[in-house]
């Protein structure tokens, strides 16, 4: 759904009166409609410079463009992957997001849709994210409010991670040069078993996985069961058209994690992944080392 009347909002935006909304922290933002209600056609830039956070409008009146960008430049080989991911809360109303690009508005998420929560991805090359109100008699109890994340598109860690992908995910293995790269990069490194499906989506499964180490996780998804169990716990999310592995045979899982979220990226079993990984050390191809002290040290 294509909008050409953006002409409307775009002089406001440009105007002196335009309020420019810097957040604090620079990944947050929060403010609310009822600074210009006397004024329903403002439009203002909100600017967050972070890898990923959250927006919350209360009392949506006008319109505002969010500029996102991460905290540091990427190099000009990956700015052309970089995808914004928009997660809304189930209370989310009061607006509708657009993308906006040369005047035009299309339609990315319209307010009846973000009570479900769905995560919603699209490439920064495709516009800014623009939010307009949507016109009610009583905005009192309206808030507009979603996460944010910027992801890179490429890279074994996201290479299962549907949203960022418009048609099916291909279910195949890592090469063995992705299997090394995704224990350097991604979010998470452990080793263990898969156990039942937890969850079953349109297109992803949540899998129940037991662990027997950690080697690396960048926010605690996984839970330590104590002394008695030595293991850990937690869940990992998978294309729902992907076979999952049964037996209790021992795999390397990798993966990102987005929204809270652990997504499975390369997962070799655990026996062929030593094989590769002493197969390069010995070449001295490794781009990363794995210790004993369960750390990662980069070449």
């Amino acid at each position: 759904m294509l909008r050409s009347w953006l002409l409307l909002w775009v002089p406001a935006a440009l105007s002196c009166g335009t309020v420019a909304q810097y957040s604090s922290d620079q990944c947050s933002w929060r403010g609310s409609g009822l600074s210009h209600e006397a004024h329903h056609r403002d439009v203002e830039q909100v600017y967050l410079r972070c890898s990923q956070g959250s927006l919350e409008w209360l009392y949506p009146t006008g319109a505002i463009f969010v500029n996102l960008r991460p905290n540091t430049e990427p190099s000009s080989g990956h700015s052309l992957g970089l995808h914004v991911c928009i997660k809304p809360h189930a209370h989310s109303q009061g607006a509708n997001l657009y993308l906006e690009k040369a005047g035009e508005l299309k339609l990315l998420l319209p307010e009846k849709e973000q009570a479900t929560g769905s995560v919603h991805c699209f490439s920064k090359d495709e516009g800014a994210l623009f939010v307009e109100a949507v016109p009610h008699t009583d905005i009192s109890r309206r808030i507009t409010a979603f996460q944010y994340e910027l992801v890179l598109s490429q890279g074994p860690g996201v290479r299962m991670y549907t949203h960022l992908h418009s048609g099916p995910v291909a279910c195949e293995p890592c090469s063995d040069a992705d299997v090394l790269m995704a224990v350097c990069t991604s979010d998470f490194v452990a080793s263990g078993s898969f156990g039942g499906v937890a969850k079953v989506t349109e297109d992803h499964s949540e899998v129940m996985v037991n662990l027997k180490q950690v080697l690396q996780q960048k926010s605690r998804i996984f839970a330590w069961g104590g002394a008695r169990a030595r293991s850990w716990s937690g869940r990992v999310s998978l294309p729902a058209r992907c076979d999952i592995p049964t037996g209790g045979e021992e795999f390397l899982l990798t993966g990102s994690i987005h929204f809270g979220e652990a997504w499975l990226g390369c997962a070799p079993r655990y026996k062929d992944f030593i094989k590769i990984y002493v197969s390069a050390q010995s070449e001295g191809s490794n781009p990363c080392h794995l210790h004993t002290s369960d750390q990662l040290s980069f070449d």
